[in-house]
Formats: structure tokens, C-alpha cells, sequence
């Protein structure tokens, strides 16, 4: 930086505080009219975060210029400004257009005069995130529906009965027929449900007859109007009846609120704790957007009545959705928002790493689809949110602070730390996931956009738009051509039971979706490899890999479903080392608690009926049982325990294997015993004069080795033991380095 600097004078308001000089940095033009320093006001102060980190999250490297005071006496005014700044974590605001120059105290290596680097932000961003960054808080973006709930009136119903009894009239699929009229029946008890809401406002549930409750809706900013709506609610089955204008009838809405949304809604904000601060964005009519989110946060729980009408972003149809468009009055940063949404196209480019995107709500489809995972879709996004909220702050707490406070005024621009951003948390879409794009559901079965127009209107205006992707069309014709798709296609792995018609998906997502997450968290990377089947009947077979350790296999007759049995398999095994199960306790993954449990009901123990595809675990090391050994008593030199082991290194010629077996023993619990098998299993061929051993730990395999001589096999499969010893060690000690991060 050169010594010649821009000579300017610096007030704060009228108050003259003193000259200093500016020197401009990477080129920028100066940034100061008039080479005058006018400060308007001082930022808030920071509970623990010094704005300099503030600025560099949501403004990264964007120092404009150097700024040093010429006067050195201890009782100047500036010198004072810069006190008061460093010590309280204040910056010096210069208002310049549309944007903020904040000037931050620096510390200075040689000089004993004020000195600051100014940022430019824009205005209002900065006061915005310093409290979200005080209270390790992030913002989180909700689409309504098909993500959070499905709604529609009686002419949305109507169509939907109409569509599909004309499609059950030609199809000669009695498997198709069965599921299409167990969905036809779904579509008419909640037509007649809404239908006597209409008539009588008040349901038959299950013989009890529930009348509406008036609800009062809490009055926006600005208006005087007090509106009642009449609201059936039917907790247990997650239905509400609601009218958006409570004056007409036609205007009611049958509602299905997403199974999970109360674990969901109370995380976000616990016990007065904010975690999150929540955001709508929806391309349905803003009367009907408002009306569904009240339904959600009837209590204002986690969007306030004075924050909806900026809260709730209504999106014109043909636009895409964009966090800038959210957040479009500097409310927030988008690297520090997240979005959960069904669809991934309909945001903007730059915004989609930041999208975490779940399967549709299809509750006429596939109403088993939601309770078919042991963790249901909203707890699966909570525990995202939960691990995008913690990465993001222990990357900012741990190393921008830290970096930031070693930081002097005499440093180089670029020596500023990286920033966190939500999307460096946030899993990508998996196309091993079950499909976020439902190319299976041939139909929305929500009534949105154009759709809510035609049918809450006109006396309420309702809709102005459409969704995008599938819900473009919404004739009836269109309706009719979509309903063609099968819905019981392989790819979605769903199965129709012909006889009640009742639609599961399978946990292909819980399993493979649960195994990346606790890869990521460890930082291990997990890979599925494809590997030539042993069996004549399964033709394919996978191994999972965590960080090259093989740790579960599957074998089936399609690719996928050798995949899924080895990511569940895989979980088996790392579900029962003691250090996993801490870890799930630690990352709260939801109900994975319970899935542990379900999964691994008896680890630790060696169960030889099991199924023998499948790889099962003990004291935490591996058990290959592909090629099982016969259950038959061991022999007397087979057996290598604590007071065996020193014989067998002896009766070896090279001291190779008794190096190799003393590290073994290094790395077993105390009482553990090694065993060396020298009978081949059936699926291994031995060509003339070959030696086959196999090294057990408490019935696992640890290592094979074949060889012209016994000494050379049993040497073999010891050091194939021992690698597999020390890579599971190490995979331990990530889990707990990550159990430390995360405690």
C-alpha cells in the first residue's frame, strides 16, 4: 500500500471528527464524494461477532478502501469514534446511494492512530444479519403446495373424480384399475366431507358430528378489517376446512396439512429460541397463500401478523423464484437461507444449491407414502435444516472468527477468510433418492394457481397464477392425458396392493439418504460399487464403500434393488458400533434413534440364520458371511488366543507374521481371540497345491489369503486382516473427531 493517500475530513453528522487519509484498494475508485467522510450513524452494537465478520459473510472481500487518521493526540474526536467502535463491535456507517460503507475498527501492528478498512454492503443488509449472526440464526424458505400441504374445492375434486372414472372405464390393467379406484374413493369421501362443511358447517367424522369454530384472523398492518372464518379442524387426521372469503361458500377449501409439520414447525423456533427465520414463497393467489399459512401457524408462532405481508411471497406465473426476490428488501443474505420445495426448477440457477428438495405430497396418490420411512419427509427436512444450521455456524464460529481477530490493519485484502454459505452444507439431490420429480404422479393434486383463480372466483379474486412444471395445464383434457402414466412404476419403487389399492414406497431414500448424510458429517466420502454376483438366481451385486472401507453388500436381481440391500445392510454395520449410536444421539437425525434399533436389533450378536446375503457386525469390525463357514468345532491349531499367539508366531520361518499378528492383537479389545481357518468355504477354488486360510474375529472375517505354501496364505490373509483392522479404526476416530465438533 503506498504512503500517499487521498486527504479527507470526517464528520459524523455536522461534527467535524478530524482529517485522515484514504488510500483506495484493488483499484476501486474512491469512494467518499467531495473527499468528505460523512458518517450518518453508528451500526448496532455485536454481542460476540466483530463486523468485519459480519461484512465478510454477506460481502465478501468487498473492502473499497483503507481509511488512517492524521492526528495522533488521545483526546481527538475520531480517535474516540474508533474506541467506541473497537471495544463495542460497532461500525461507522457512510450512507452512499443504495449502498453502506461501514468503516471497522482495525488493529494496527505499528501505527498508534485510528485506523479502518471500509466495506460496501447493501443498505439495510447489514443491521439484518448482525442480529441473525448474534443468535446463530439462518433463514429458512417453505413452499406451500405439495411441499406443506394440498388443498381443493369441490370443482377441483369434481374434476379430479371425473378424470379418473373415465380413465378406470378403459383401462384394462386390473392392477392399474385397483389403485386408480382406491384413489377415486380417497377423492370422494373428502368431496363429501367438504360438501357438508358447505351445507351444514359442520362433518361427520367417524359418527361424531364436529361443528365449525370461528377463528378470528389476526388484521394485517394497515387494515381495519375484522375477518372470522368458520374452521373445522381434525387434528388427528391432519385435515382442515377453511373459506377463504367467509361470506360465500364456494369459496371453501378442503386442506391436508403434511404429517410431521408440528416437529418441523417446533424446531424452528424452540422455546423462544429462534433458530430460523421463517419465509413463504408460492406462486398460488396471496388471499389463499395467507389463508394457508394461518392454517400452518395459526398462533403466528413462526411468522408475526405484522411480518406476513413481507414474509409471504406471492410469485407471479412464468417467473421463477428467487431468494433475491425474497429477501428484496436486505432482510437477509441469501448464503444464509435454505429452502425446502418440491421442485428444484422453479428457483433461479444460482439459488438451486440452496434448495433442499423433497418428495410432493400425494396423499390421494400414494397416502402410505408419507409413514413408509421410518423418518417421515419433514423430519428428514429438520434434520437438514438442523445440519445445514450447525455446519454453517461452526464453520463461522471456529474458523472466520478466529481468523478474523488475527487479522491487523496492515494485511492484504486477501487475506480475509472464506465465508459459509448454506449451500456448502446442503446435501444435492441424489438420483438414488426416490424421485423429487414424482414423474410417477400423473396429476397435482392441490388446487394452485390459475386453478385457484378459476375456482375462488370471481366474488375473491383468487389466482393469478400457476405452478410451473406439471401443473402448466390444468384442463380437463390435460387432466385425462396425464392420468395414462403408470402408476406403479418400478422406478419409483412402489408396490399396489391389488386388494385394497393402497400404495407404499419403499425406504429406498431413508437408507441411501441416511448413509450419505452420515458420511458427509464424518467426512468420509461413501460410494456404491458394482461387483460380479455369486449366485446364479441375483444377478447383480453392490458393495458399499465408506472412505474405501467396505462396510455392507447387497445382491438382487436389478442393480437398484442390490443397492438398496446393501445401503441398508451398511447401516447395520455402523449402527452397531457404540460410537455411531452416540453420533445419531448427537446430530439429532430425527427418529433415527429408533430406526437403529429397528435395524440392529441384536448387535453384537451373531445370528448364522440370518439372511446370508447381507453383512452382519460384532464389536464393531466386519463380518463377511457371503461364503459362510460351516458351523464345525474348531481345530486345536486353528485357534489363536492370548496364550496361543506367541506359538504360531514361532512356527512361522519369517518374522513377517509375527509382526503382523502382534499389530492384530494391538488393535483387539482385551479377551478378543483371533482365529485362523485353513478350510476353503465352497465358493472358493483352490488350483493344485494351493493353501486357502481365513482370519475370524468373534465370527467375522477380517481377511483372506491363498498361497503356494501355508505360511504364505495364512501370512496373506493376516496382513488383509490387519488393514481391515486399522481402516476401521480410522473410521472410528473421524466419528468421534465429528461427535467432539458436535458436542
Amino acid at each position: 500500500m503506498s504512503r500517499s493517500g487521498i486527504n479527507s475530513t470526517v464528520y459524523h453528522g455536522e461534527v467535524c471528527l478530524g482529517d485522515a487519509e484514504v488510500f483506495p484498494t484493488n483499484n476501486h475508485a474512491f469512494p467518499f464524494p467531495s473527499n468528505e467522510i460523512r458518517i450518518s450513524h453508528l451500526s448496532p452494537p455485536s454481542e460476540r461477532c466483530p463486523p468485519l465478520s459480519i461484512l465478510q459473510t454477506i460481502s465478501p472481500f468487498s473492502v473499497r478502501c483503507k481509511v488512517q487518521a492524521k492526528s495522533v493526540t488521545e483526546e481527538s474526536l475520531l480517535r474516540r469514534l474508533y474506541l467506541s467502535c473497537f471495544q463495542e463491535y460497532k461500525s461507522a456507517v457512510v450512507v452512499v446511494g443504495k449502498e453502506e460503507l461501514h468503516l471497522v475498527a482495525m488493529p494496527s501492528k505499528v501505527e498508534k492512530v485510528p485506523c479502518f478498512w471500509c466495506c460496501a454492503v447493501q443498505a439495510g443488509l447489514y443491521a439484518s444479519c448482525l442480529g441473525m449472526l448474534n443468535l446463530r440464526c439462518l433463514a429458512i424458505v417453505f413452499d406451500l403446495d405439495e411441499t406443506l400441504i394440498v388443498a381443493n374445492t369441490m370443482k377441483s375434486f369434481e374434476d379430479r373424480i371425473e378424470a379418473l372414472s373415465r380413465r378406470i372405464d378403459v383401462e384394462d390393467d386390473p392392477v392399474r384399475v385397483s389403485g386408480m379406484s382406491a384413489e377415486l374413493k380417497r377423492y370422494i369421501e373428502d368431496k363429501d366431507l367438504l360438501k357438508q362443511y358447505i351445507e351444514n358447517d359442520a362433518v361427520s367424522d367417524n359418527g361424531k358430528l364436529v361443528g365449525v369454530q370461528n377463528e378470528e384472523v389476526p388484521g394485517l398492518p394497515g387494515s381495519q378489517e375484522r375477518i372470522v372464518r368458520p374452521v373445522i379442524r381434525l387434528q388427528e387426521r391432519n385435515i382442515v376446512l377453511t373459506r377463504i372469503n367467509p361470506e360465500i361458500r364456494d369459496t371453501s377449501v378442503f386442506v391436508r396439512l403434511r404429517p410431521a409439520w408440528e416437529d418441523l414447525r417446533s424446531y424452528l423456533n424452540a422455546k423462544g429460541r429462534k433458530r430460523f427465520e421463517v419465509y413463504v414463497c408460492t406462486m398460488a393467489e396471496r388471499d389463499y397463500a395467507l389463508e394457508m399459512w394461518r392454517l400452518l401457524d395459526p398462533e403466528a408462532y413462526l411468522i408475526g401478523s405484522r411480518q406476513l405481508l413481507d414474509r409471504v411471497v406471492c410469485v407471479k406465473s412464468g417467473s421463477r423464484k428467487s431468494l433475491q426476490h425474497v429477501f428484496q428488501d436486505a432482510v437477509c443474505h441469501p448464503k444464509m437461507a435454505m429452502v425446502i420445495d418440491d421442485r428444484l426448477q422453479v428457483w433461479d440457477d444460482k439459488d438451486q444449491p440452496r434448495v433442499h428438495v423433497v418428495p410432493a405430497f400425494t396423499p390421494y396418490y400414494a397416502p402410505q407414502a408419507e409413514m413408509a420411512n421410518t423418518v417421515p419427509v419433514l423430519c428428514v427436512a429438520r434434520n437438514v435444516a438442523c445440519n445445514v444450521r450447525g455446519g454453517f455456524f461452526k464453520e463461522f464460529d471456529e474458523s472466520l472468527l478466529r481468523k478474523i481477530f488475527e487479522l491487523c490493519y496492515e494485511n492484504d485484502i486477501l487475506d480475509l477468510p472464506y465465508a459459509p454459505d448454506v449451500s456448502d452444507y446442503l446435501m444435492s439431490e441424489d438420483t438414488n433418492v426416490v424421485p423429487n420429480s414424482n414423474k410417477d404422479v400423473p396429476i397435482s393434486e392441490s388446487m394452485n394457481g390459475s386453478e385457484a383463480e378459476r375456482r375462488l372466483s370471481p366474488p375473491v379474486h383468487l389466482g393469478d397464477e400457476q405452478q410451473m412444471q406439471h401443473q402448466a395445464q390444468t384442463s380437463l383434457s390435460s387432466l385425462d392425458d396425464e392420468l395414462s402414466v403408470n402408476r406403479a412404476s418400478a422406478n419409483n419403487r412402489s408396490c399396489l396392493d391389488s386388494e385394497t389399492g393402497q400404495m407404499t414406497l419403499l425406504p429406498s431414500s431413508l437408507f441411501i439418504g441416511v448413509l450419505q448424510e452420515i458420511g458427509r458429517r464424518c467426512d468420509c466420502k461413501v460410494e456404491f460399487r458394482s461387483v460380479i454376483g455369486s449366485s446364479k438366481d441375483l444377478h447383480f451385486s453392490v458393495e458399499v464403500l465408506f472412505s474405501t472401507e467396505k462396510i455392507g453388500i447387497g445382491m438382487g436381481r436389478t442393480r437398484k434393488e442390490a443397492q438398496l440391500q446393501a445401503a441398508e445392510n451398511a447401516l447395520r454395520n455402523l449402527a452397531s458400533d457404540y460410537l455411531l449410536r452416540l453420533y445419531f444421539v448427537s446430530i439429532s437425525f430425527g427418529n433415527a434413534g429408533n430406526y437403529v434399533s429397528f435395524i440392529a436389533p441384536n448387535s453384537g450378536s451373531t445370528n448364522r440364520e440370518s439372511d446370508n446375503s447381507s453383512l452382519g457386525t460384532e464389536n464393531g469390525f466386519l463380518r463377511d458371511i457371503i461364503n459362510p463357514v460351516p458351523d464345525e468345532p474348531s481345530r486345536k491349531d486353528d485357534l489363536v488366543g492370548a496364550s496361543t499367539s506367541e506359538q504360531m508366531a514361532q512356527s512361522n520361518d519369517s518374522g513377517g507374521f509375527s509382526s503382523v499378528l502382534s499389530s492384530i492383537r494391538e488393535l483387539c479389545l482385551e479377551g478378543q481371540n483371533i482365529v485362523f481357518r485353513d478350510q476353503a468355504p465352497a465358493s472358493v477354488t483352490l488350483n493344485k497345491g494351493e493353501h486357502y486360510f481365513q482370519v475370524e474375529l468373534a465370527g467375522q472375517i477380517l481377511g483372506k489369503g491363498v498361497g503356494l505354501s501355508r505360511e504364505e496364505a495364512k501370512l496373506q490373509a493376516a496382513e488383509e486382516a490387519l488393514r481391515t483392522l486399522k481402516a476401521t479404526h480410522s473410521s472410528q476416530r473421524q466419528i468421534s473427531n465429528s461427535l467432539r465438533c458436535n458436542s
